[in-house]
């Protein structure tokens, strides 16, 4: 006779398996999927890394339902701010804005969604994702061009291209920002800490000097970021083939 689970021992297994996706999404946000192994992962549960499996069977699985754990609540995100807006050219540029400028508050976890190296599996989650994207804008398309707001063209196509173009000019802003903001990882997982001076001397320029360069640093992202959002909310509705309010 084969064993049946009581309701408690199953709502006990569901419990642990949503405090295992939270800590991975959290570790994914701080370290990327190379940062999520089982043992890191088991270790924020505050589980053994055997139970872990009652839940996955291995990183690979385990990563495809944190990325269709995040992607779901990005994707929302971005329903959410469309139907705040009354037009067709508005919501497409509520995707691009809203998609890019979430992208840029989480650099690394954004980071992680789209262009870090991972498993095939999630390669093949992020076509997903990509599609989920187009087939809103292209929705939005199709009503533009059956109202005469926007010229006749392809959505589907078009949407595929603008969610290409808008993934590419965000990848280098997202590579760049985990490195500035966490730092070389050392094996143990965090972050190494600069060379300490041997005298105080030294020890106090060489903290003045990290200070002022980080802060630099620090000051260029935040602006670049702040300029990235319009300027790629311009370039679709240009690209579209409509008027963009910035236009003269």
């Amino acid at each position: 006779m084969a064993y049946r689970r009581t309701p408690a021992v199953q709502a006990r297994l569901d419990a642990q398996r949503e405090a295992v996706l939270q800590s991975a999404v959290g570790l994914l946000a701080e370290r990327g999927y190379g940062g999520c192994t089982m043992a890191a992962v088991a270790d924020r549960a505050g589980i053994a890394t055997g139970s872990l499996y009652q839940h996955f069977s291995g990183k690979a699985e385990l990563s495809v339902q944190l990325f269709r754990r995040v992607v779901t609540h990005e994707i929302d995100a971005v329903n959410a701010a469309v139907a705040l807006r009354d037009t067709p050219r508005q919501r497409i540029a509520a995707v691009v804005e809203t998609f890019a400028a979430r992208a840029l508050r989480a650099p690394r976890l954004a980071y992680a969604l789209l262009v870090e190296p991972a498993d095939a599996v999630v390669d093949e989650e992020r076509l997903v994702f990509r599609r989920a994207f187009r087939d809103v804008i292209a929705t939005e398309i199709a009503a533009a061009v059956a109202s005469g707001e926007l010229p006749e063209q392809d959505p589907v196509l078009t949407a595929a291209a603008l969610v290409g173009a808008v993934g590419e000019a965000l990848a280098g802003p997202l590579a760049a920002a985990p490195v500035a903001a966490a730092g070389p990882e050392r094996g143990d997982g965090t972050t190494s800490s600069s060379t300490t001076s041997t005298t105080t001397s030294s020890s106090t320029t060489s903290t003045t000097s990290t200070t002022t360069s980080s802060s630099t640093t620090s000051g260029a992202t935040r602006s670049d970021s702040t300029a990235v959002v319009p300027a790629l909310v311009s370039f679709t509705l240009r690209a579209l083939g409509g008027r963009d309010d910035s236009d003269a």
